[in-house]
């Protein structure tokens, strides 16, 4: 592509928050401390999780950056910057979260493979940029297509960005092409990251933000997007990321016997507290983020402390001064939810949240039945300690 510089090094790393917690450095990988993430409802930049597979691309000419339109469709393309950015702007505020957000906690369990993520692979972004359905129409594809004439039923986004799984190609992964065309999907094309352009971290110049789906959907500096018929038969898309049974292991594995993951089950982590805390009084906030796949509201949270034999619902909130109600016009539906509960502890407690979607999915109890060899999707309640006290726990 024109005006890229594709290093195979980490010699040119964009900087990064001091604040961070590096979980790898080649590729880097790193998150904020879980007090950090909820200081504020739109995550800034700096302290949105970096996720990388390989070395961040450099695009040095964005007037001659292209993105192709291919495949099964009815006209071919190439667009520029200025071509994406005539199409009409649309801003979605839409959490994305890495499908191994929470990761460290089900090794602890049984080891998985894959970067140890504590409960911050997760962040929330108004994102600007147009929608993929409308970009589609300029390719012949209208809204709310299912298969094209020539048998396209998948969109793929292929990226600038190199990596080892796929032997030096590009990542790249895909979603279904209804999805695709379905303005309600706010499938973007997006150029911005809370008002500014996208840096280097998230995917410079462009890149698609898959609301409601795991992370690794949405694809970081876009090379091209391919209309296909079958979906797409990357890496990541076929030997990774599916969701395993506990039984499951690297001698019995077979890969073809799962679909790949797309949305996020309901999900929810107390960010206020360490895993370990003493209290110089029994007084405790408890507070945390919760957040659904599919653009499926929060119905409601529970907070326990005594390890979830009684319980108490949280507030609830998004914005301030705006009262958060699931599938309300004035909340963010791709988003997630803050909770917020105080307690009075006496000695020592095991605080639990557990999350509650409007479909009425909860989250399991326990690492042990979700356990799978990838590691990915620990939704189990989350757990911390507290104890009153002067002396270390």
């Amino acid at each position: 592509m024109p005006g890229l510089r594709a290093p195979f090094d980490y010699s040119d790393e964009p900087p990064r928050h001091s604040s961070l917690k590096i979980n790898s450095k080649e590729p880097f990988n790193a998150e904020p401390h879980r007090s950090g993430l909820i200081s504020s409802y739109v995550t800034p930049v700096d302290l949105f999780y970096k996720r990388n597979h390989g070395p961040i691309p450099v695009v040095d000419d964005i007037e001659r950056y292209r993105l192709s339109v291919v495949g099964l469709v009815n006209i071919q393309r190439e667009l520029f910057m200025r071509d994406i950015q005539n199409l009409p702007k649309y801003t979605v505020t839409a959490s994305l979260q890495c499908a191994g957000n929470r990761r460290t906690a089900m090794s602890n369990k049984r080891k998985v493979r894959g970067v140890g993520w504590d409960i911050s692979a997760i962040g929330n972004a108004v994102w600007g940029g147009a929608k993929l359905a409308d970009l589609l129409e300029l390719v012949g594809v209208p809204k709310l297509s299912s298969t094209t004439p020539s048998g396209g039923k998948h969109v793929e986004f292929v990226s600038v960005d190199r990596c080892k799984e796929e032997n030096g190609g590009p990542y790249k992964a895909s979603i279904p092409l209804i999805q695709a065309t379905n303005p309600e999907a706010d499938v973007l094309l997006a150029y911005e990251m809370n008002g500014e352009p996208l840096n280097r971290d998230h995917g410079y110049p462009l890149r698609v933000v898959v609301p409601g789906v795991i992370g690794a959907r949405s694809v970081k500096w876009l090379d091209s997007i391919n209309v296909i018929a079958e979906e797409c038969q990357g890496f990541f898309m076929q030997k990774d990321y599916k969701m395993f049974p506990p039984s499951v292991n690297w001698e019995n594995i077979n890969w073809s016997t799962r679909r790949p993951q797309m949305d996020f089950p309901v999900q929810s982590a107390i960010c206020s507290l360490e895993d370990s805390n003493v209290l110089k009084d029994g007084k405790v906030t408890v507070k945390g983020y919760a957040v659904s796949g599919g653009g499926r509201g929060i119905e409601r949270v529970d907070v326990s402390i005594d390890g979830g034999k009684t319980w108490i619902e949280a507030s609830r909130y998004q914005k301030s001064g705006v009262p958060y109600v699931a599938d309300s016009a004035h909340s963010d539906k791709w988003a997630w939810v803050f909770f917020e509960a105080n307690f009075e502890v006496q000695h020592s407690a095991e605080i639990v949240a557990k999350a509650v979607d409007i479909a009425g999915n909860v989250q399991p109890e326990n690492v042990d039945s979700i356990w799978n060899l990838r590691g990915i999707l620990n939704t189990s309640w989350h757990k911390v300690n507290v104890r009153v006290g002067h002396s270390s726990m």
